[in-house]
């Protein structure tokens, strides 16, 4: 009798096996002395092998920390503890079933899943890890396949992550990059400013929505109405002390969240940085916790009220509640943490990144055509860096160069850099958030993988990039102004 099984790789295999093709390669690059020279500093980038003393020594000595130093680790764990309590004391679900009542408005959940994924870049990167487990109920409550809302904010977290309505963190760290590149290319000082892709960039959400949204109704949506999933009852009636309970729950949130405000916005603004500004201020470089707490607030609240929670062990045990779902990442994120860390000590992805802008650099065509070029040419290299503050680094020298002499603006240049770079995050293995995506995925679906993600993830990254790409082409032939 033939085994139809399927050959799947789990994410940590996946993770394993990169790691290894990453240090064979280092190996053979090593030995062919491959290099270059870096354009804007000159100096001499070459690709260390880890098959060599000081290659092993390096990984054996750093085996732990790149585990616990992995970037979203903490993040991860310290945001799942908020979650974890307003899951276990039912908060989130009396949430849900307020909200959603009887109507059954899947579209206007759908719609709203995607707003906040794309909006959810002005506080970075919390949005891949708070909003993913909350759509996938806000999904399930509707009997929609909660794999379908991960997805959905996923991609809308990650494919977005350009585009605001609100001036996000990445905007003025992008500007000070490109001023720099002004500076060294001696075309004056001062040119690009934070706002400087503002206009563009807000009409920009207006249409990734859309897309994202089409391709959720006509695609997503019926792709995983074939996966099996427990059907639950969305008429439950909500009882007087539930009412109560979540009203005052929601109260003592609002009250949190407005001393939060207060302590960030007012004149005594003890949360803002010390110049005053909110970049790597302690509310930007807090955020995750200070939400996490007041979603663990609300929820130990609420279970206080209903009488879920009679003692500190019980709430202690509403904070071991994603404990199944960190075992799954922690498995995952040992492997994917050495993963990264390999490829940053050989260099393989600096020295791709800055040999393709070098080769991207000798086309000569027509400003536009150059234009749409690097678009195509940022998603791709963003398969390899993710990473659009370390990648602009690299490349905004080289080819703020080339387009300096056809006359084109900087700040088009990085509206066409940052328009690539958001199309293809959801669709590379390197994404740092790509982890938690499996683990979230896993306890839903136990035999998922990177090709099972992929699966649902590709049309949206091929959809997104053409019709980002049109719309910077119309904007272009039209002459809008692309920012304030």
């Amino acid at each position: 009798m033939k085994n139809n099984t399927k050959l799947i790789l789990h994410p940590a295999t996946m993770y394993f096996l990169l790691t290894v093709f990453i240090i064979l390669l280092s190996w053979i690059m090593d030995i062919y002395g491959i290099g270059l020279i870096v354009p804007l500093t000159g100096e001499e980038l070459r690709i260390q092998s880890l098959i060599s003393p000081e290659g092993i020594r390096w990984l054996l000595r750093n085996i732990v920390t790149n585990f616990t130093d992995f970037p979203p680790l903490g993040m991860v764990i310290v945001a799942m503890f908020g979650i974890g309590i307003a899951q276990h004391s039912g908060f989130l679900n009396i949430c849900i079933r307020s909200a959603i009542g009887n109507s059954h408005q899947k579209k206007i959940i759908i719609l709203l899943v995607i707003i906040l994924g794309l909006i959810s870049n002005i506080i970075g990167d919390a949005g891949y890890i708070v909003l993913l487990p909350i759509a996938a109920s806000l999904f399930h409550s509707v009997n929609l396949n909660p794999i379908a809302g991960i997805i959905t904010s996923y991609v809308s977290v990650a494919c977005g992550y350009s585009a605001n309505v609100i001036l996000s963190t990445m905007d003025p760290m992008l500007a000070k990059i490109t001023d720099e590149a002004v500076v060294a290319n001696g075309m004056g000082n001062g040119m690009i400013g934070p706002f400087s892709n503002y206009i563009f960039m807000f009409v920009s959400t207006v249409v990734i929505a859309m897309i994202i949204y089409f391709v959720v109704l006509k695609i997503l949506i019926p792709q995983t109405n074939k996966l099996r999933m427990t059907e639950i009852q969305t008429n439950q009636v909500i009882t007087k002390k539930e009412k109560r309970s979540l009203y005052t729950a929601l109260i003592i949130g609002a009250i949190y969240f407005l001393i939060i405000l207060l302590s960030t916005f007012s004149s005594y603004g003890i949360l803002r940085g010390v110049s005053g500004n909110l970049m790597r201020s302690p509310f930007i470089m807090g955020v995750l916790f200070l939400i996490s707490f007041g979603l663990g607030l609300m929820g130990m609240v609420y279970g206080l009220n209903i009488g879920k929670y009679r003692s500190d062990t019980d709430v202690v045990e509403g904070l071991t509640q994603p404990m199944k779902l960190l075992g799954i990442y922690l498995v995952i994120v040992f492997f994917a943490s050495q993963m990264f860390a390999c490829i940053s000590y050989t260099n393989i992805d600096k020295y791709l990144v800055i040999l393709g802008s070098i080769y991207f650099s000798s086309f000569s065509l027509g400003e536009l055509p150059m234009l749409l070029l690097l678009i195509l040419f940022s998603a791709l290299i963003n398969l390899l860096m993710v990473s659009a503050v370390s990648k602009w680094n690299l490349v905004s020298y080289i080819v703020i160069s080339t387009f300096t002499v056809m006359g084109t603006s900087p700040d088009i240049v990085q509206c066409a850099f940052r328009i690539g770079d958001s199309s293809t995050n959801a669709i590379t293995p390197f994404l740092f958030y790509m982890p938690l995506v499996f683990a979230y995925i896993q306890l839903y679906e136990k035999k998922s993988s990177y090709l099972f993600l992929l699966k649902y993830t590709w049309r949206f990254s091929i959809f997104i990039l053409i019709g980002w790409s049109l719309l910077f082409f119309l904007w272009y032939i039209t002459r809008l102004p692309i920012g304030i």
